[in-house]
C-alpha cells in the first residue's frame, strides 16, 4: 500500500483538509472539509470544496468516507455538499456526537432535531476499524477540546483533529460545552502519546505563530519533546490548571453559532422556508457581570 496525502488549506478558518488516498488503489477518504461561509453576509460558496474535488477527479480516486473529527465549532463543515457530489460516499463522525447534539439542540431551542447521530451514515466506534478499500481506518475517541472528538490513524498516520496543533501552538482549547481539560490529557497523553513515536501527526488547523510559514504535520516524537503545552513530561495538575486558566480568556470562535448548527446536522442546511431560503437560529442572552 502507498499511502499518499494531500492537505488544503482555508486561510479564512486556518482549517486543515486532507485527502488521503492509496496511490495503486486509488482508495480515498476525506477528513475535515470546509463549505466557505461569510458569517456578515450569510453568503456561502464552493471553493475549498471545489479544491476537494478536482483533486479527487484528478487523480481518478475513489472517495469511500467524507470524515469529520469532531462537530467543528469554527468552520462549517463540507460534508453535506459533498455527499452530494460524491453520492457513494458516506459521512462519517465519532458515535458521541450525539452528546454534543443534545446539548445544541436544548442550547437552540430545535425542537424537532434528533438527538440519534442518524444525519450521519457512520457513528465511528473505538472497537470497529473502517475499512475504505484498501484503507484501513483505525479510530481512536480523543475527548477534550469537544466530548465527541475522534482522531482517525491510516497507515503511520493520525488525523488528531484540534487535540493536538503543530509544537509551537499546543493543544485545543476545553472551554465548549462538556469540554473537559482532564479528558483532553487523558486523550494526549494517555492514548496519543502511547502510540509508535514515528507515527506522523496531521493537525486539524495551523495559525502560524510569529507568521511563520503553514506546518501541519509533525511526528509523534516531536509533540511528546515540544509541545508548548502537553509534553511527556508535563503532569496532570499542569496542564489543567494551564488549560482551564487560558481558556478563561479565550473570545468565542466568530463562527460558532452558526456552525455548530449545520455541523451536528452533517453540514446538512436547516429545512428552507416558504421563500426557499434556509435560516439559522442567533440567540440573545444578557451578558453575565
Amino acid at each position: 500500500m502507498d499511502i499518499h496525502i494531500q492537505h488544503f488549506f482555508d486561510p479564512e478558518t486556518s482549517t486543515l483538509s486532507y485527502i488521503v488516498f492509496d496511490h495503486a488503489s486509488k482508495d480515498a477518504v476525506i477528513i475535515d472539509s470546509v463549505l466557505n461561509y461569510d458569517p456578515a453576509s450569510g453568503n456561502y460558496s464552493y471553493e475549498s470544496i471545489e479544491s476537494l474535488i478536482n483533486f479527487a477527479e484528478e487523480q481518478g480516486l475513489y472517495v469511500h468516507y467524507i470524515m469529520d473529527t469532531h462537530a467543528h465549532a469554527d468552520h462549517v463543515s463540507g460534508m453535506d455538499v459533498l455527499k452530494a457530489r460524491i453520492p457513494t460516499a458516506k459521512t462519517v463522525i465519532g458515535k458521541h456526537i450525539v452528546k454534543v447534539q443534545t446539548v445544541f439542540s436544548n442550547f437552540f431551542n430545535l425542537k424537532n432535531f434528533p438527538c440519534d447521530g442518524s444525519q450521519f451514515d457512520v457513528l465511528a466506534d473505538e472497537e470497529h476499524s473502517l475499512q475504505a478499500g484498501s484503507l484501513e481506518i483505525q479510530i481512536i475517541f480523543t475527548p477534550g477540546h469537544t466530548p465527541a472528538c475522534a482522531s482517525y490513524i491510516i497507515g503511520n498516520n493520525i488525523f488528531v483533529g484540534d487535540a493536538l496543533f503543530m509544537p509551537d501552538f499546543g493543544t485545543g482549547r476545553c472551554d465548549f460545552p462538556e469540554g473537559s481539560a482532564h479528558e483532553l490529557y487523558h486523550s494526549i497523553a494517555k492514548k496519543i502519546y502511547t502510540l509508535d513515536e514515528h507515527i506522523n501527526v496531521y493537525t486539524g488547523h495551523d495559525y502560524m505563530p510569529g507568521g511563520r510559514e503553514l506546518a501541519f504535520t509533525t511526528t509523534l516524537a516531536e509533540q511528546k519533546q515540544n509541545n508548548k503545552h502537553l509534553k511527556a513530561s508535563t503532569s496532570e495538575e499542569e496542564f489543567i490548571s494551564f488549560r482551564t486558566n487560558r481558556d478563561r480568556e479565550l473570545a468565542a470562535p466568530k463562527l460558532l453559532l452558526p456552525s455548530i448548527q449545520i455541523n451536528i446536522a452533517a453540514g446538512i442546511f436547516p429545512e428552507a422556508e416558504d421563500n426557499g431560503t434556509s435560516y439559522l437560529k442567533l440567540p440573545l442572552i444578557p451578558k453575565s457581570s
